[in-house]
């Protein structure tokens, strides 16, 4: 796939094309006629998820014996990332993006057999919503900081706390959460998946956001919610590990989609300017609207350059962790810049959220501060120099 913004690349082969299709005409008939409902509503329909799954676009990293297609290559989860950015109702296709890159690998990687075969068929075919709650009120970044508890009584842990900023949160069946089972800052941190049909746990109101508003986004609440020990992800103790080992892959998620993202904005601002006429010409036609788009366009190309780089990098399994924390504040830093300054080009009516630039940006503010503020994502860059 090429394009005047993204010209040629040799990330990609034929298979991965085919599946930029698919997606493209999932998008066409499963989001793009429900997306200004979804955002009136705050969330998606349920049935999304299902039938995201019959078109083979959720869940198929899973292994085949659970109803996935046991794909490793993660070029592909890149390239439904990348279709789902670049399209006017992304917002509503985050959880789905989500799920794919973010929640499942915990499940693929951390589970036993019994727990693959308990949960990984319904969530291979759309029917169980995974959401990961980290989050907390008093901890934001700060992953070790966690105070939701789980007490240890007989064959089952008790717990007790809550969560915030859960993305799928309103519509989640499973919730993987990170829960304090010893006092040390570190090692005292599990992880257990907490159905959302146990008694004590609620969901509260789901959160008015800036943008991404087909998203749903909640709060979330545990009062002596009795979880069995069988839901016990990996081994006691090693929930901090476990959050770490996956953080990568969610850095470089959204680094790619936010360079997919300013690729679907500069497409669309291109679009505008060449037919929004001024003092009796197009305004593309002004130098300073040509300079300002040289500028973007230059810009989106080196990052996406870079990120191919790191795609196929973390394909091999050699990404590192500082180098998916560099490409996360810059990529998104420069979505944010980039969408401020396309707006300002659509005039008056960038401000009017008739036009799709306005809910770009609205929806690109987050990036900047999920998965990792760029503040902690410079510092992880900073310490790494021996600073």
């Amino acid at each position: 796939m090429s394009s005047v913004i993204s010209p040629e690349r040799s990330l990609y082969e034929d298979d991965h094309e085919l599946l930029r299709d698919t997606v493209r005409a999932f998008v066409d008939k499963h989001a793009a006629p429900y997306a200004e409902r979804w955002r009136a509503e705050g969330k998606v329909d349920r049935a999304l998820f299902e039938e995201a799954a019959k078109a083979g676009i959720l869940g198929f990293g899973i292994p085949e014996e659970y109803g996935g297609a046991g794909i490793t290559d993660y070029r592909f989860n890149a390239v439904i990332g990348e279709e789902f950015s670049r399209n006017p109702v992304s917002d509503g296709l985050a959880g789905v993006a989500l799920s794919n890159d973010i929640v499942v690998p915990y499940f693929t990687g951390l589970a036993n057999a019994e727990q693959k075969a308990r949960w990984l068929p319904g969530i291979a075919a759309g029917k169980l919503i995974v959401a990961i709650a980290m989050t907390e009120p008093g901890t934001g970044s700060d992953l070790a900081g966690i105070g939701t508890t789980a007490v240890r009584d007989g064959d089952c842990y008790v717990v007790n706390g809550s969560k915030v900023f859960i993305s799928n949160g309103q519509n989640a069946d499973l919730v993987v959460t990170a829960v304090r089972t010893g006092p040390d800052r570190h090692k005292g941190i599990s992880l257990l998946v907490i159905e959302a049909d146990r008694t004590g746990f609620s969901r509260g109101r789901n959160l008015e956001k800036i943008g991404l508003h087909a998203q749903d986004t909640s709060e979330l609440f545990f009062s002596d919610v009795r979880v069995p020990i069988a839901n016990l992800l990996g081994e006691e103790g090693a929930g901090f590990l476990g959050l770490m080992r996956n953080l990568p892959q969610e850095r470089i998620s959204i680094a790619a989609n936010a360079v997919a993202s300013s690729e679907g904005v500069l497409e669309r601002t291109l679009d505008y300017v060449k037919q929004r006429k001024a003092f009796g010409r197009p305004i593309g036609s002004f130098q300073n609207t040509r300079f300002e788009l040289a500028e973007m366009v230059t810009a989106v190309r080196v990052s996406r350059s870079h990120i191919d780089d790191l795609l196929a990098r973390h394909t091999r399994g050699e990404l590192s962790a500082v180098d998916a924390a560099a490409a996360k504040f810059w990529t998104t830093e420069q979505y944010v810049d980039i969408v401020g300054r396309c707006l300002q080009l659509h005039g008056g009516y960038g401000y009017m959220l008739d036009y799709r630039i306005a809910h770009d940006y609205l929806d690109s503010r987050i990036t900047t501060i999920y998965g990792g503020t760029t503040e902690i994502m410079k510092e992880i860059v900073g310490r790494d120099l021996g600073l």
